[in-house]
């Protein structure tokens, strides 16, 4: 692998670029409790409702300024996160069809902009981004949010704090998919529409919702109050919050948009931020020392290469598939992290109730991967070319240079000969909607996104349905076939927790055993904070609750 610099020498390179960018980050009165944030992606993620960034958006520009139906529970770091009610009470589907269902909606809830939360609210939000005959449609967050509920059909209103949603298909993920709707002010955006000079609907709607990305308005525990694209978003808490547990106790956060991993480590050692996500694993001893704490836990997250079964992919052949994943070292690579990083079985661990006991057993055995190599037609003399895009930073990503290396290295002496393309972050997780036979995977036959797994759909299902194909969610691969749909329709169809996880356990084994994938980590979401940031609950899952926490 590529000499690295040494920790000290490149943090002095960035601390300097660090301190410029961050200087208006220091709080302007001292009584303020202000938390100021280092992110991993480029640019601030979208803050119009839908944001983009994948779920690094919507830890820090969703959860905090909005809320959705459900939601995940982020108070406990002993326990998987599971959905609870959100805006929705509760949920129902209907007994003699199972394609409609009925929320109940919590009352006395207000937007940012003292606007009424209610079924119009939330018929509004449907249309937002599946209706294109409504004015506030959308198409930029289309691409964010359907491909994340793609049986969402309509929703009407029952009565003020009733609604009925449809789906294509009877879907028992329905109620999970919605924990990514995030509920937007119709009220506000309306302001902004009637506001705007533009001449025709479409472009005053344009106009409204690049209005509204600047000045937002939703439900969450935080409300925004600056704004300055691809380098800050301040929001401050909302005191009037509908939750009484998760009113803030933090008067503001500032989010900054930092990629590098050494530019966010020196800006924590210099006490510019509080919170970096991602720190650099040679710089773990360092930040602690300084009196910093490092948190993390085992969650639902895959850092995985996605293969293509487009015509002509080299991944085409199972030997080929089964050797990469059996020459992975992944023993050493966790030591590169600092053992900050999980050592995969599948996309669930042994143990889970998807588990299914799958036969194809992933470890690190590179005589097996050479045999199965030799089999296929390669050596040493007549590698495999393979390409795979990747990103150089970005949510979820871990360190994905230094990693995609050692596992280009690694598969080297299994007769794997890897390119890599690399492209900034959201440009890749675009791409990943666009699928492996589009121009811009620029003849990569891989592509390395992480993935939370926190639910079916998330986990699996969108990877693997022929019904997700580019670009209706994240089948990227066009991987797929008449028995993985049939174990998909069992689960999705199973309206019984226990028989759902038992159809689940099925497709779960089916997938390891065909090896769509080369699992190469599970995520323990490493995060660096200042002493002073107090009452953290890192889950496992690959959120976390701001709203919750206090500064010294």
């Amino acid at each position: 692998m590529p000499a690295r610099l040494p920790l000290t020498t490149r943090v002095s390179l960035v601390v300097s670029a660090a301190a410029l960018t961050l200087s208006l980050a220091v709080p302007a009165l001292a009584q303020e409790k202000v938390l100021r944030i280092a992110m991993t992606a480029a640019d601030i993620p979208r803050t119009l409702g839908q944001p983009d960034q994948g779920f690094e958006g919507n830890r820090f520009t969703g959860i905090p300024m909005y809320d959705a139906l459900t939601q995940w529970d982020l108070s406990k770091a002993d326990a998987p996160s599971v959905l609870i009610p959100g805006l929705a009470t509760s949920w129902a589907v209907d007994a003699k069809d199972k394609t409609k269902w009925t929320f109940k909606l919590r009352p006395g809830v207000k937007f940012h902009d003292g606007s009424a939360f209610n079924a119009d609210a939330v018929v509004w939000n449907v249309q937002k981004v599946l209706d294109k005959e409504a004015v506030q449609f959308d198409p930029s967050q289309v691409g964010v949010t359907a491909s994340r509920m793609p049986t969402l059909r309509t929703a009407r209103k029952i009565d003020d704090l009733t609604v009925e949603l449809t789906t294509s298909e009877p879907d028992s993920f329905l109620p999970i998919n919605l924990s990514n709707l995030f509920m937007a002010s119709p009220a506000h955006w309306q302001k902004k529409f009637d506001a705007a000079a533009s001449a025709t609907p479409a472009d005053k709607s344009k106009a409204a919702w690049t209005a509204f990305a600047a000045d937002a308005s939703g439900t969450g525990p935080f409300k925004m109050t600056r704004f300055v694209a691809r380098e800050r978003l301040e929001v401050a808490a909302n005191k009037a919050y509908w939750d009484p547990k998760r009113v803030p106790k933090i008067d503001k956060v500032v989010m900054l948009p930092m990629p590098e991993a050494s530019a966010r480590t020196a800006a924590l050692l210099s006490g510019q931020v509080d919170w970096i996500e991602a720190p650099s694993p040679d710089a773990m001893a360092e930040i602690k020392s300084r009196g910093n704490v490092i948190y993390s836990n085992p969650q639902p997250h895959v850092w995985p290469w996605q293969l293509s079964f487009a015509e002509g992919s080299p991944w085409l052949n199972k030997d080929v598939r089964y050797a990469a994943n059996l020459c992975v070292d992944r023993e050493s690579l966790s030591k590169l992290l600092g053992g900050m990083m999980g050592i995969p079985k599948g996309t669930v661990p042994p143990g889970h109730p998807w588990w299914g006991n799958p036969k194809f057993d992933i470890k690190y055995d590179p005589k097996a991967a050479q045999a199965l190599m030799g089999k296929a037609g390669f050596s040493a003399a007549k590698p495999l070319k393979v390409k795979v895009q990747i990103s150089a930073s970005g949510s979820g990503q871990m360190q994905p240079l230094p990693m995609n290396e050692f596992v280009q290295q690694s598969l080297k002496a299994c007769y794997f000969d890897v390119e890599f393309d690399v492209i900034e972050w959201n440009t890749l997780f675009t791409n990943w909607r666009k699928g492996a036979k589009d121009p811009s995977a620029n003849g990569a036959n891989a592509t390395n996104v992480s993935f939370a797994a926190m639910d079916p759909f998330f986990a699996m299902v969108r990877f693997v349905s022929t019904k997700t194909f580019p670009p209706v969610s994240n089948n990227w691969g066009y991987y797929g076939n008449e028995t993985v749909d049939k174990l998909i329709a069992d689960a999705r169809t199973s309206f019984d927790d226990k028989q759902r996880d038992a159809a689940l356990a099925k497709l779960h084994a089916y997938i390891v055993e065909d090896a769509p994938f080369v699992w190469i980590a599970h995520d323990v979401g490493p995060r660096a904070m200042s002493a002073k940031v107090k009452n953290v609950v890192q889950p496992k899952s690959w959120f976390i609750d701001i709203a919750t926490m206090t500064m010294q």
